[in-house]
């Protein structure tokens, strides 16, 4: 996996990948179609975030490449890669409660706040990890 160079795409299996933090200043697409949904993503070292139909959805502090992305009422499942460990906020159902795995490892339950923001860490220094979030 490497940096998405047209910065969001959608992939043969419906899922979508976006992200390039390789970039040093920030570049954005708005309007990516799929799945009828549209689409924004901002993306360059500093942080990738990623919003369907004005909505967020995704962010990573520092910027990140994250290919296949796959939302689903149960789970959010995707792989992740970056320079160095970055911090992963996702926008889930509020007060809910979610099982983090990263790498098939279970690293923990973490509930979300009012706005159902779920925040954890991914240790990356220059390698990819696969992550699921699965609604308890």
């Amino acid at each position: 996996m490497s940096v998405i160079e047209e910065l969001i795409r959608e992939e043969s299996n419906g899922t979508i990948s976006f992200g390039n933090y390789e970039l040093t200043a920030k570049s954005k697409v708005t309007d990516f179609e799929h799945n009828g949904d549209l689409y924004k993503v901002k993306t360059f070292k500093e942080i990738t975030k990623l919003e369907r139909n004005g909505m967020f959805v995704y962010e990573s502090v520092p910027g990140t490449a994250v290919e296949n992305l796959d939302i689903s009422e149960k789970e959010v499942r995707f792989k992740v890669e970056g320079p160095e460990d970055a911090q992963i906020t996702l926008e889930l159902e509020a007060e809910k409660e979610y099982k983090i795995y990263i790498d098939d490892t279970n690293v923990g339950k973490m509930k979300t706040n009012l706005g159902g923001k779920l925040m954890f860490s991914v240790e990356l220094q220059n390698s990819k990890s696969a992550v699921r979030v699965v609604k308890l």
